[in-house]
Order: structure tokens, then sequence, then C-alpha cells
């Protein structure tokens, strides 16, 4: 696993509902990848490879529109490491939610 992204998807509707139900909808297609992930607050944290997780950022957008966003925006952080693992989220926040 080189890399890990954080993904916050932010589409252009008329309510918090809305919003709610677009972005349960990319968490879903997320899930549905089988890579692991960890959903927050703000952000949802993905780990594995490079050029998969970057089709993946590019399908979430996707996602957000075929669910009914008109636009969507979206703030992602990425961490590569191309000549080894990136450090995982159970390493990074385990701790923390004990």
């Amino acid at each position: 696993m080189n890399a890990s992204v954080a993904i916050q998807v932010l589409p252009k509707v008329n309510s918090d509902d809305e919003v709610i139900r677009i972005v349960d909808e990319v968490i879903a297609y997320i899930q549905s990848t089988g890579l692991n992930y960890f959903v927050g607050p703000c952000e949802t944290s993905i780990e594995g490879d490079y050029d998969e997780l970057m089709e993946i950022i590019k399908e979430c957008q996707k996602v957000a529109v075929r669910a009914g966003a008109k636009s969507v925006s979206a703030y992602v952080k990425i961490n590569y490491r191309p000549e080894g693992d990136v450090l995982t989220i159970e390493k990074k926040v385990t701790k923390h939610h004990q």
C-alpha cells in the first residue's frame, strides 16, 4: 500500500439533507471498492495503490453528480510513497478511538 488519500466531497444542493444523502452515496461507493477506509466528520480516508486511489477520487465526483448534485467541490489530501508503505489508518487513529 503506497498511498492514502482523504477526500471531502461537497455537493452543491439546496438542503443539508440532500448533502447527507449524496455524501452517503459517495461513501457507499468507496465502501464498494473493498479498500480500507475510515469515515470522519469532515472527510473520508482511503488506503491503497496510488493509481487506484486516483481513479476512486475521480469516480467520487461522478457518483455525486449522478446522485443529483448540480456541481461538486472536493478537497483531497494525498500521501504517496512510491518506494514503500505509508502509515496505515489503523496506526494513525486506533489509539484515539478505543
